[in-house]
């Protein structure tokens, strides 16, 4: 008779945290401003991965008998550059890089912000003050020059570049798991954990880090915008790529920035393209922040 108890309280739970996610879900895809979101941000990464097959030239192919092709033409929608290539299918390329840098420095910076505010709101004492101490020396200096001290210190190149975005967006997360863990392990399940004999670590990853999935995963989405911007930053002042033949956004931008008079298609394309995708993943951040609330329910 316990046993059947046990199985119903069981499956009422899964059908509690299905409609949670339903209900979630049902939010989110009323929300039209989350849907353009949405769509921007899996057309940019739908570039970045079918790059070969959606752009119609080469990322380096240029025709010298084609220079300053001025937009809209048919062979070229967005124009030409000042060695014949192509701007639609550099953007494109482009894309590539941006989201690959941008994406891969959020997923360390969380991963390891994660797991520092784990640790610290978990044990407090000593080990908080001194994980905390090491945020705040991070974060009393402007981010962005972290980063740049960083990349010119280790050199140009993609795993440099999401070593040093990385550096600066651990400090914050850290910050946003630490005040989650301090209100979860006060909860009773955890309580009831520890009564039982289940270890920290098990307590951590099993019974606290899901609950904070909600909060990573608004903070990661939100945080791309800004990370894209601050490589668009690096690439602009010459610290992305170490290929010189491998197109960024920032980079196309720094390229183009002789040309803004004679030739302004050339800045103008690969600029409302970072406009556009940060703008794609603010409105997507904000639309999973609104459907995940369980407050708004």
């Amino acid at each position: 008779m316990a046993n059947n108890v046990v199985v119903l309280e069981g499956d009422a739970l899964g059908v509690r945290r299905r409609s949670q996610w339903r209900y979630a879900a049902r939010r989110f895809f009323a929300n039209p401003l989350a849907i353009v979101g949405m769509v921007i941000v899996t057309m940019a990464l739908a570039c970045a991965f079918f790059a070969p097959i959606i752009a119609p030239y080469e990322a380096n192919w240029g025709d010298l008998g084609r220079l300053y092709v001025k937009p809209p033409s048919p062979e070229h929608p967005l124009g030409t550059d000042d060695v014949g290539r192509d701007i639609y299918s550099r953007i494109i390329y482009g894309a590539q890089i941006s989201l690959k840098i941008a994406l891969f420095s959020q997923a360390l910076g969380v991963l390891i912000g994660t797991a520092l505010g784990l640790i610290a709101g978990y044990y407090g004492g000593f080990v908080d003050s001194l994980i905390m101490r090491f945020v705040d020396v991070f974060m009393a200096f402007p981010l962005l020059i972290i980063a740049i001290a960083l990349v010119a210190v280790l050199g140009s190149g993609e795993n440099n570049l999401i070593i040093g975005l990385a550096a600066v967006i651990w400090p914050g997360v850290s910050r946003l798991v630490r005040a989650q863990v301090l209100m979860l392990k006060e909860t009773e399940y955890v309580s009831a954990a520890r009564l039982i004999g289940v270890r920290d670590g098990g307590i951590m990853l099993r019974h606290i880090l899901p609950n904070l999935l909600t909060p990573l995963i608004v903070f990661a989405t939100l945080g791309t915008a800004g990370v894209i911007l601050s490589e668009a930053a690096l690439s602009f002042l010459g610290l992305g790529t170490a290929d010189a033949t491998t197109p960024s956004w920032g980079k196309m931008l720094a390229e183009s920035r002789a040309f803004i008079r004679s030739a302004w298609w050339m800045p103008f394309y690969p600029g409302m393209t970072i406009f556009l995708v940060v703008l794609g993943f603010n409105l997507l951040g904000d639309g999973l922040r609104d459907a995940l609330d369980v407050r708004a329910r």
